[in-house]
């Protein structure tokens, strides 16, 4: 376990419990051999995901789907139960029987995200956004009474199903504290001289910390690593999401942020924060590499075909792999039998198959690719 280097904040007695007001950013850091070689790893990895993103040949389209994943992996840190596949169903017109606030949720997660990749060309990361950020995550969901947009004007705390807060797990600061938290916490975001890597794992605790929402602190604090790897020019588009590893180390990652706020542990976290943008970074370069592979083969398989149709419908199929002829008609501007030929060809060829066994509004699956989309990160 790392020692502590410095104190990570302070607890404010308010009546029967106290809370937890973090200290201004950055801590002392002890840099490490371990600390140094993991930075390094990190940075080697994060660059090479990069470089393939921008070689990709279609890397804005692949982002969909990417972006589509992130969705429902740090929704699902938060308990909503909307998998990827339901998710690119019901975008490409399919009705799916999970529950629609689960898929709202899901789906205002893209919608943040998307407004935020927009907004980052006219402001920098900044509590202004943030709070846009909130009001599009919180829009007609579960907890959307708990003022979207908006920080809290009472006292939240952290806890297991049932527990008050005089026996909460962590108590984040008051609402008086909460702006002038949020102010330091941008301060440092955009003034840090630490590297990137170092600065937005910091800002990433701190964040959770603050807890300046009713709901959806953690979404909001994870769609803004993202948004920061875009912002420094670290990623040329948003192929990086670290919930695939949150979600697939979900204790540690409690018990490393709990670990800070408790005992000054800020190694670890690092550490940790670290070892996750290695991984994910790794993960993210396979998993586009075999789509492009995948993508790549099918249009071998088809290009010798007279029509140049089923080759249009094999690009749609990168940014979803669900398709309908009615979506093929409206993305390709073709008549809807012409759509259908095509598909019916690469359901032959086994490109596609029907999902279901409707005999009108047919709906079919590249599902070579959901595989690859829907596998579990490697950790």
């Amino acid at each position: 376990m790392a020692k502590a280097t410095n104190i990570p904040g302070k607890k404010v007695p308010q009546g029967k419990y106290s809370a937890f007001v973090p200290a201004p950013l950055p801590p002392t850091l002890d840099w490490t051999p371990r600390l140094i070689g993991l930075l390094s790893d990190a940075d080697r990895l994060i660059g090479k995901l990069a470089g393939e993103g921008g070689r990709l040949p279609n890397p804005h389209v692949l982002m969909r789907p990417f972006t589509r994943r992130e969705a429902v992996l740090s929704s699902k840190i938060e308990g909503t139960q909307a998998t990827l596949g339901e998710l690119l169903a019901a975008e490409a017109g399919i009705a799916v029987e999970r529950s629609p606030d689960d898929m709202r949720e899901v789906g205002n997660y893209v919608v943040a995200l998307e407004h935020g990749m927009a907004r980052l060309k006219q402001l920098p990361i900044c509590v202004r956004l943030i709070k846009e950020l909130h009001e599009k995550l919180m829009t007609d969901v579960r907890g959307h009474h708990a003022s979207r947009g908006e920080f809290r004007k009472i006292q939240n705390w952290i806890g297991k199903p049932g527990s008050t807060i005089e026996t909460a797990s962590f108590v984040p600061p008051p609402p008086d504290e909460v702006e002038p938290c949020l102010a330091a916490w941008e301060k440092f975001l955009n003034e840090s001289d630490l590297p990137p890597l170092i600065t937005i794992a910091l800002a990433h605790y701190q964040f959770e910390a603050i807890h300046p929402f009713l709901d959806g602190n953690g979404r909001v604090g994870r769609l803004l690593i993202t948004m920061f790897l875009i912002e420094r020019k670290i990623l040329p588009a948003p192929l990086l999401y670290l919930s695939a590893f949150f979600e697939a180390s979900r204790r540690d990652y409690y018990d490393s942020l709990r670990g800070v706020s408790e005992r000054g542990e800020w190694q670890d976290w690092i550490e940790y924060f670290l070892l996750g943008v290695a991984r994910m970074s790794e993960d993210a370069v396979n998993r586009a590499g075999r789509i492009n592979a995948k993508l790549a083969e099918w249009q071998k398989t088809i290009a010798g075909e007279s029509t140049k149709t089923p080759l249009r419908v094999v690009e749609l199929l990168a940014a979803n792999p669900f398709i309908t002829a009615k979506g093929s008609v409206e993305k390709l501007g073709i008549a809807f039998t012409t759509a259908q030929r095509a598909i019916e060809r690469l359901e032959r060829l086994g490109i596609v198959q029907q999902a279901g066994t409707a005999k009108r509004d047919r709906v079919y699956c590249a599902k070579a690719l959901l595989d690859i989309l829907e596998e579990p990160a490697q950790l």
